[in-house]
């Protein structure tokens, strides 16, 4: 098997995995919630507004910091959903996941041991922004 056909089969197994699935689930159930939608749609949509006011010539400072609280309390409200915290959790491990993958790939392209490679001590194969290997 070469390199890109172990590539796809990594591919179906991440598919096949419960880190994977349950972040899918976590997902429909976001897109199916029709009032994290509309608070979603909501918060966009004062996002915009803000945007907008901050863009003019001559900015209404007032408007600009009730918009903002809005915002923030748009922003509460939708992470307090029930999905959207299920789907910050599920995402949190796909992204572990994803993270680990990575290095696994980095350090043995690195010439490293892919067996003993591990995301958990903070790298994440690139050297830049880092301190040094221990």
């Amino acid at each position: 098997m070469d390199i890109l056909q172990l590539t796809r089969a990594l591919g179906h197994a991440i598919q096949e995995d419960e880190r994977y699935l349950a972040f899918m689930a976590a997902k429909e159930a976001n897109d199916q919630d029709e009032e994290l939608q509309r608070l979603i749609g909501e918060f966009n949509l004062k996002r915009i507004s803000i945007n907008s006011e901050a863009s003019k010539e001559h900015k209404d400072q007032e408007k600009l910091e009730r918009l903002n609280a809005e915002l923030r309390d748009c922003y509460e409200t939708v992470m307090q959903n029930v999905h959207m915290a299920a789907y910050n959790d599920a995402k949190q491990a796909m992204d572990a996941l994803l993270n680990e993958i990575n290095t696994i790939i980095a350090v043995s392209a690195n010439g490293g041991d892919p067996d003993t490679a591990q995301a958990s001590g903070g790298c994440s194969g690139s050297c830049s922004g880092c301190s040094g290997c221990n």
